[in-house]
């Protein structure tokens, strides 16, 4: 895997449209002089973490699902495969994932990475200079059903690029014809 400066200069100088660069920084680190070396990894816009989290709150989410499971009968794997995936949509994740997320990103296609199952791989894709205007604009609708912390990407992209919601353009249209 390359290092994190690495990681960083491709998501930032690489992948980041023109539009958007020097505004969104990258962040993950691991806490070497931990006890378990853990970290955290956040995206910040304008010098504002946006998306943070960290291996506690993510170990934290997971034992408090994992306690509401045990409640119930019928443990298996595949409950705490959905436990991590209904984690991850609550929007806690730790650094491995943050890296795991770009790796993955990094090596298949946008349109892959727009429809990835991790929300990380989508916000990277969302960010990326490949989705043009007309792609990113198309994609309005399917952002209604997206997660609550992946949207405001969306939202930022389209400010960045200067468009709005199709709704605003419908009605100033129509507002002008009648006018």
């Amino acid at each position: 895997m390359p290092t994190w400066s690495g990681i960083r200069k491709k998501l930032e100088e690489d992948y980041l449209c023109p539009a958007l660069r020097g505004r969104v920084r990258y962040f993950a680190t691991t806490y070497r002089a931990s006890h378990d070396q853990e970290g955290r990894a956040a995206i910040l816009v304008d010098g504002v973490e946006v998306l943070k989290s960290s291996y506690y709150e993510y170990a934290i989410a997971i034992w408090d699902r994992k306690n509401d499971l045990r409640a119930q009968e019928g443990n298996d794997w595949e409950s705490y495969r959905q436990i991590i995936k209904a984690v991850v949509d609550d929007g806690h994740f730790d650094q491995r994932d943050f890296y795991a997320a770009f790796q993955k990103f990094d090596n298949q296609s946008l349109e892959a990475s727009l429809a990835d199952e991790n929300p990380i791989v989508r916000i990277f894709a969302l960010l990326d200079r490949r989705l043009g205007k007309r792609r990113l604009a198309a994609l309005e609708e399917n952002m209604e059903q997206e997660l609550d912390w992946v949207r405001p990407f969306y939202l930022l992209r389209m400010e960045a690029e200067g468009l709005g919601p199709r709704e605003e353009k419908k009605a100033c249209a129509s507002s002008t014809a009648t006018s």
